[in-house]
């Protein structure tokens, strides 16, 4: 289940709405966030939409709280200060504390990557994930990474979950196409009605290499605060030369076990 890099929307910013204010330093910091390697002021400024001198003082502002900085190469990436304090929220909030043990568990009986995660539009949102303790190929998703939400098994339970019927179901596809991940990722959306209807029938979702060749994932829902609605959902997402699907739905009573044992609501 590799990480599909999220858009901005930064670069895409109509000439007719310039980046303002605040608006501006949060368009520019976004920005920085996806340039790991850093990015030059130009690419910067060509790519928010915003002159340099404007972008320059966004960066100064960014560059005080320790929010950015430049790097041995005069590229710009996010600072310290910014990193730490994103770590620091994401370690103590309470559902990445209660999720992790059940991660850790669910990793360690398959020797796979497990995941926790939230919808958030047409996405899932990965906020949690644990690798397996051995083995020399691992996943590469990230947390705070973003895949679509049709085409994972994660994204399919939450969407059952988020969308009662058929109805609900054409009305959410026709926003927008159905991306082809791969060749077995389903994009007819009578095929989507389908497998939803199927997954709210048996309360878990399921991807078979429809995200990511070689990879396949078993999700159930987590009620971390609600005993109807989940919070979010966990995975184990396996490389199928080591667990097929099959293995993951016939220990499916275990897995149910484990997380049904660790994420009861309060």
């Amino acid at each position: 289940m590799a990480e599909a890099t999220a858009r901005s929307g930064t670069a895409e910013q109509p000439a007719a709405s310039p980046l303002v204010g605040s608006d501006r330093v949060l368009a520019v910091l976004t920005e920085l966030a996806r340039h790991p390697d850093g990015i030059a002021l130009e690419d910067l400024a060509r790519t928010v939409a915003s002159p340099k001198p404007t972008v320059h003082r966004a960066l100064a502002a960014l560059r005080r709280a320790g929010f950015a900085t430049q790097d041995e190469r005069r590229q710009y990436v996010l600072g310290d200060e910014f990193i730490r304090l994103a770590f620091a929220n994401h370690e103590a909030r309470l559902d990445h504390l209660r999720v992790v043990p059940i991660l850790r568990e669910l990793s360690a009986r398959h020797g796979e990557t497990a995941h926790y995660a939230v919808l958030d539009g047409r996405s899932v949102v990965y906020r949690s994930k644990i690798d397996p303790p051995s083995g020399a190929v691992r996943l590469t998703s990230t947390v705070g990474g973003r895949n679509p939400a049709h085409s994972t098994a994660l994204g399919k339970l939450l969407l059952a979950h988020h969308l009662p019927d058929d109805n609900a179901v054409r009305a959410w596809a026709a926003t927008t196409r159905l991306e082809a991940r791969t060749e077995r990722t389903r994009t007819a959306v009578a095929d989507l009605c389908a497998e939803l209807a199927l997954t709210r029938q048996r309360g878990y979702g399921v991807e078979d290499q429809e995200n990511e060749p070689g990879v396949s994932c078993l999700a159930l829902p987590l009620f971390l605060s609600s005993p109807t609605t989940p919070s979010g959902a966990v995975s184990i997402s396996a490389l199928t030369y080591r667990t097929t699907l099959r293995d993951l739905v016939e220990d499916l009573p275990a897995i149910r076990a484990i997380v049904e044992r660790g994420g009861r609501p309060v």
